[in-house]
């Protein structure tokens, strides 16, 4: 069955590249991007909504799809005001998870992180984790959760210090084996590979995917996952 993408984030490091992929697979028909302004592509396939993310129930009727893809997320940097970086992080993802799901969506792909933790005591990965956490109770028949390491990609923004690791993971990957493997830094490429390849599965349940895992997926090397059992 052809699917119709719903995907936040579309502009990001993660989401340009699932964009692209998106548009590209010929299992998708559509691509619905929920953007605050227009992005500068145009093809066949995408359609964009430009929205208010404080009033996504405004626009409840058109956000309609059968996969959403969320790749949202920011930084303390790009938003210092940690009730507007919880909005971001937290509300958006849920507010769209839950109208989508009422509109007929099955599945939900959320891009989180390596620590997402509800219970942590660091105030990102405690985001994180509660988004993780409060989107089970959507009852989509499956969410899949992606945790991946230190990105490698290119970004717009001049970030030096994240410039500065991924170098460094760069080098150390080689010997970054068993147990060290899953902070091994990782392609956004990939990380968008493995989203798309995991939408065509007919898996039922949450999954929840550390970064090696997420690499093995985009790389042909995963074994099957029972559902986590992680709240």
């Amino acid at each position: 069955m052809k699917k119709k993408a719903v995907i936040l984030g579309a502009s990001g490091l993660i989401g340009t590249s699932l964009l692209t992929q998106l548009l590209d697979s010929p299992d998708y028909t559509a691509v619905l991007v929920l953007v605050r302004k227009k992005l500068n592509q145009e093809h066949p396939k995408l359609e964009q909504l430009v929205v208010d993310f404080d009033r996504l129930n405004d626009y409840g009727p058109e956000i309609q799809g059968n996969v959403v893809f969320c790749c949202l997320g920011t930084t303390k940097s790009k938003t210092p005001d940690l009730a507007q970086y919880r909005k971001i992080d937290y509300l958006y993802p849920l507010d769209a998870a839950a109208i989508a799901q009422a509109n007929g969506a099955s599945q939900y792909h959320l891009v989180s992180s390596m620590g997402a933790n509800p219970n942590s005591s660091i105030f990102y990965s405690r985001t994180k984790g509660e988004t993780e956490r409060d989107l089970q109770s959507i009852p989509f028949k499956s969410i899949h959760i992606y945790r991946p390491s230190v990105l490698d990609g290119d970004r717009q923004e001049h970030r030096p210090a994240e410039a500065l690791m991924i170098g460094l993971m760069r080098f150390l990957k080689p010997i970054m084996v068993g147990g060290l493997r899953k902070y091994r830094s990782i392609k956004v490429e990939n990380v968008a590979l493995a989203m798309l390849k995991m939408s065509l599965t007919t898996k039922e349940g949450v999954f929840i995917y550390p970064s090696d895992e997420i690499e093995n997926i985009a790389t042909g090397r995963f074994s099957d996952q029972k559902p986590s059992k992680e709240k």
